[in-house]
């Protein structure tokens, strides 16, 4: 498949916020470079976007400014305005030496601010379509890997009989008479319609030109036959399984953990929750086979990217500490032990994953994933205007499938207004 070359994956699901601040150029007298000479070393300042690692991140500042002497502080904020307060910091000459940036759409805005990191070794590591490029150049590396499809009991369901829509209605059929839930969905926004609309946009040859084209009226959902057996396969799921909008995310993964549900559409972060309950059986991912999709939709949540604004020896120190991280030994397990991540990097070894984080790690390594459009959808347009029509759809068992898709059109085309 062909990639617009600012295309990039990245996730919508989770994207709470961590400020973490600047330190200046300053150090300590005594750590100073490898060879000790005694000189001052240039000092970072990092400012990123995932609360959850931010003790994590200052252990591994800690252990940086160890090794080599160069100071690294990470001072946190809570709230929801990382990108409000970043642009701030980089407005008035305080920005941090490496910062978070989302995806493309966010990099645009940033652009001036943006490092062309290209050129350096580490970044060859990057899996497969992973890396954030604006252009022609490279300007962040991922945090992250993450992935979605149908996670399916091993018991109860045989990847071979779900590869294209006609095994997978069968399946349903099956599931259907014998009185069990043969795939769940959930009533959140996400859960319900933005995960699961993202595959037909993500099999057009170029998913960020075919949205521009969508939005610029060029181009219309009804019309494309990938959205048309997209409303096929929806109406299959809803004549066949219970409907989805009682059902919160816990009781779908519940639901399947108890073995009530055959398979559910969900990703790699549902595992911790099934580890919870302490599943008897095993389970893996399967793509979602519309028009034979083969591939798991795999992204990245965020980047790290390097403040060009700044002097060439806080850029090249800011440099160094990305490089250390994903290359060293101690780096590499902060990534992993301490992080929790499923590296993007094909020269990190993951350890032991659960089968979910697993087959999203293999897809990515290997190159054989679909993007993640979802993120390149107009503002809101999943809660604001898919969920509408989805839930709509759900209740009204007289809509169909190419009606769906009609007001998907229409949803679009008001949010893109």
């Amino acid at each position: 498949m062909a990639f617009n070359k600012k295309f990039v994956t990245g996730m919508t699901f989770a994207a709470t916020i961590s400020l973490l601040a600047a330190c200046g150029g300053g150090g300590g007298d005594e750590g100073g470079s490898e060879g000790g000479s005694g000189e001052q070393s240039q000092g970072i300042s990092i400012f990123q976007t995932k609360v959850e690692i931010s003790e994590q991140l200052e252990a591994a500042a800690e252990a940086y400014t160890e090794e080599t002497g160069v100071p690294v502080e990470v001072i946190g904020t809570t709230g929801d305005d990382y990108a409000q307060q970043l642009q701030i910091r980089l407005n008035n000459g305080t920005g941090p030496s490496i910062m978070s940036v989302q995806n493309a759409e966010v990099a645009e805005r940033l652009e001036s601010y943006l490092y062309d990191l290209s050129g350096e070794d580490f970044v060859s590591n990057i899996a497969p379509d992973m890396e954030l490029m604006l252009d022609d150049k490279l300007v962040g590396v991922p945090y992250s890997v993450e992935g979605f499809g149908i996670v399916y009991n091993t018991e109860m369901v045989d990847p071979a009989d779900i590869q294209d829509y006609d095994s997978f209605v069968s399946t349903l059929e099956d599931f259907n008479a014998e009185g069990i839930n043969g795939f769940g969905l959930s009533s959140e926004a996400y859960f319900l319609i933005g995960h699961i609309s993202n595959y037909p946009f993500s099999l057009q040859e170029d998913p960020v030109e075919f949205m521009e084209q969508l939005s610029n009226g060029e181009v219309t959902l009804t019309e494309t036959e990938e959205f048309q057996r997209f409303g096929e396969f929806m109406e299959a799921i809803r004549d066949n399984t219970p409907t989805p909008l009682n059902t919160t995310y816990d009781t779908q993964v519940g639901d399947f953990a108890a073995g009530q549900t055959a398979m559910i559409h969900q990703g790699n972060w549902a595992a911790g929750m099934l580890d919870e309950f302490e599943v008897d059986f095993e389970y893996g991912m399967a793509p979602f086979p519309l028009e034979g999709n083969d591939k798991l939709a795999v992204g990245v949540g965020s980047n790290w990217a390097v403040n060009a604004e700044k002097d060439q020896a806080e850029i090249d120190a800011a440099i160094e500490f990305l490089d250390w991280l994903h290359n060293s030994e101690t780096g590499q397990r902060f990534i992993v032990e301490e992080f929790g991540f499923i590296p993007a990097m094909t020269n990190i070894e993951a350890g032991d994953l659960d089968p979910l984080s697993q087959a999203v790690l293999e897809a990515s390594n290997s190159g054989e994933t679909i993007p993640w459009s979802h993120n390149y959808y107009p503002a809101n347009v999943v809660p604001n205007d898919f969920t509408p029509v989805a839930e709509s759809f759900f209740v009204n068992e007289d809509m169909t499938g190419e009606e769906l898709v009609e007001n998907l059109q229409a949803a679009w085309e008001n949010a893109a207004q």
